[in-house]
């Protein structure tokens, strides 16, 4: 299993952004970059993980997507994330977006937000729509080998030193880049 470390991912941050910008504004400036790209997707992502928000972003740019994230498209702090209006913005963010991936961390995978996400993606997707992002903290294992085994989940490719593929619970790798534009 090629699991991003997390110092793998914000390398992507590193390539593809000045380092000195606040990530708010990193995050303004993606916003303003992809306003006519075509495949879109829904990012569920721990509120307080800008950094790796930002570094996945930057990760995933480079196939031509259009990312849904709250952090991208409006502010939210962390009271605003139960309040019903949130509630009923991110249900039909999930449903107009052609895909849904989980951003991982082991501080998402225990956040009772980001399952709630997960959950309902679950409900509006199929699950070739939805894929997992599993990070794990530098040197360390995984803490999220449930999500692995019931969803696809994004790994470095076993066949492409450069390539990431999609990996389905069965086995089956497809290419990122073509799991994005199907």
């Amino acid at each position: 299993m090629n699991i991003l470390p997390k110092y793998g991912l914000l390398q992507f941050r590193n390539s593809a952004r000045i380092y000195s910008k606040p990530i708010i504004e990193s995050l303004q400036l993606f916003k303003e970059e992809t306003k006519f790209l075509k495949v879109t997707l829904f990012f569920s992502h721990k509120n307080d993980e800008l950094e790796e928000l930002d570094s996945a972003i930057n990760f995933l740019k480079g196939f031509g997507v259009l990312i849904y994230a709250d952090h991208i498209t409006e502010e939210v702090n962390e009271e605003d994330t139960h309040s019903k209006r949130i509630q009923q913005e991110t249900e039909k963010k999930i449903k107009e977006n052609s895909k849904f991936i989980f951003l991982a961390t082991e501080n998402a995978i225990n956040s009772k937000r980001c399952k709630w996400e997960l959950r309902y993606a679950n409900t509006q997707k199929k699950m070739d729509q939805i894929a997992i992002l599993p990070i794990r903290e530098d040197f360390t294992d995984y803490g999220g080998e449930e999500y692995l085994q019931k969803y696809p989940y994004i790994q470095k490719s076993d066949t492409d030193p450069e390539g990431y593929d999609v990996k389905h619970p069965d086995g089956k790798a497809i290419p990122l880049g073509i799991w994005l534009a199907s």
